[in-house]
C-alpha cells in the first residue's frame, strides 16, 4: 500500500509523535530503575515492591502504542479497491423476435428460453441502472426506455411477440437512439451516463437500412460498446408455411459486431448457457471497481485495542496507563 491510496496521508506525521511517546516510555522506564537501584537493602524493597514478570508491566504500554498508530492510520483514509453497485448507467437490452426463434434446439423454444433469462437478467440488475427493452424482426420497435422500473422491462419481455426478417442493424440504431435521448435529459453537468447495448439475436441480418457493421462502428464512436450473445445451435429447425428450414446460429456476425463496437462476444447453447451469460453480463455492467473507504478495519482494531491496554492496565496495575 502506498501514500496515493490514502486520502490524507499528512496525518501520519501523528507516527512521529507515537514514537516520542515510546521513547519516553523507554527513557522513564530506565530512569525509573537507576532510582530503583539506589535502595541497599535489597530485602526491604522486596517487601514494598512484590514481585512481577518483568515484560508484564510493559504490556499496557504497548496495547497503547500500537492503538495509537491504528488509529493514526484510520485518520489517514485508507481506500482499497472494492466492487460497488453502480448507481449511474443505462443499457439498452435487444431482443431478436425473428422466426427463427421459434426453434426448439434449445428448450422449450429459443424465445422461451430468452424470455426466461432475459427476465431474470433484468430482476438481478443493480437499482441504480437504467434498462430498456427494444425487440426486432424486419423492424425494431422501443417495447421500454431506459428506466429503473424493472416491472415494466419483466412485463414486456413475457409479452414478446415473433414476426418475419432480421434486422439487426436498425435495432442497434434504434438503441443508440434510445440512449442517447435519456442521455440528454438525465446527463446534467456530469454528462450523459455510460452505457451498453446488450444484443441477443440468433441468426443472420436479412433487411433493414443500416448494417449491422455500420451501426457498430457508430457505437464504438459514441462510446456505446455492444455485447452481442449468439444464442441457439448449428441444428435449429423450425417449420415456415409448412416447410422445414434450417437456421443455425451467425457466430461470426456477432463475434464481429462485438469486436467493432469494443464490446464483448457470447456464445450460449442452451438456457442454462444463456443463463450463465446473462450472469456474467449483469456483474459487468451491474457493478463496478473503484477506490472506496476502507478506514473502518483500522479504527475498529484500534479501538479494541485501546481497551485492551486499558484492560490489561486494571489487570496488572490496578490503574490506567
Amino acid at each position: 500500500m502506498s501514500f496515493s491510496n490514502f486520502v490524507t496521508p499528512w496525518w501520519f506525521l501523528l507516527l512521529v509523535a507515537v514514537g516520542l511517546l515510546a521513547a519516553g516510555y523507554v527513557v522513564v522506564q530506565r530512569t525509573r530503575r537507576k532510582r530503583v537501584l539506589r535502595f541497599t537493602n535489597l530485602e526491604l524493597l522486596e517487601k514494598v515492591a512484590p514481585k512481577r514478570d518483568r515484560w508484564s508491566r510493559h504490556v499496557p504500554a504497548a496495547f497503547l502504542l500500537a492503538a495509537l498508530a491504528l488509529l493514526t492510520v484510520a485518520l489517514a483514509g485508507p481506500t482499497s479497491e472494492q466492487r460497488v453497485p453502480r448507481n449511474r448507467a443505462t443499457v439498452m437490452l435487444v431482443v431478436d423476435v425473428s422466426l427463427s426463434m421459434k426453434a426448439t434446439d434449445v428448450k422449450p423454444s429459443r424465445l422461451e428460453a430468452a424470455q426466461v433469462a432475459a427476465k431474470s437478467f433484468a430482476e438481478g440488475l443493480t437499482p441504480g441502472i437504467n434498462l430498456g427493452l427494444i425487440s426486432f424482426a424486419g423492424s425494431a420497435t422501443v417495447l421500454v426506455a431506459p428506466t429503473t422500473d424493472r416491472a415494466a422491462v419483466s412485463q414486456s419481455i413475457d409479452g414478446l411477440k415473433l414476426a418475419q426478417s432480421t434486422a439487426t442493424g436498425d435495432a442497434l440504431v434504434a438503441a443508440m437512439a434510445s440512449i442517447d435521448s435519456f442521455g440528454k435529459v438525465v446527463g446534467g453537468a456530469e454528462g450523459p451516463p455510460p452505457a451498453r447495448i446488450v444484443l441477443m439475436t440468433d441468426g443472420k441480418e436479412t433487411v433493414g437500412t443500416r448494417k449491422a457493421f455500420d451501426a457498430a462502428e457508430d457505437a464504438k464512436k459514441a462510446g456505446i460498446p455492444i455485447s452481442t450473445i449468439s444464442f441457439g445451435t448449428e441444428e435449429g429447425v423450425v417449420d415456415i408455411e409448412g416447410r422445414q428450414q434450417s437456421v443455425p446460429v451467425d457466430d461470426d456476425s456477432m463475434k464481429e459486431i462485438a469486436k467493432i463496437s469494443g464490446g464483448e462476444f457470447f456464445k450460449a447453447a442452451s438456457a442454462e448457457e444463456l443463463r450463465r451469460v446473462y450472469d456474467t453480463l449483469g456483474e459487468q455492467i451491474g457493478y463496478e471497481k473503484k477506490q472506496a473507504d476502507a478506514s473502518k478495519p483500522w479504527l475498529l482494531l484500534g479501538t479494541l485495542t485501546a481497551m485492551f491496554a486499558a484492560a490489561a492496565a486494571l489487570l496488572l496495575g490496578q490503574r490506567l496507563p
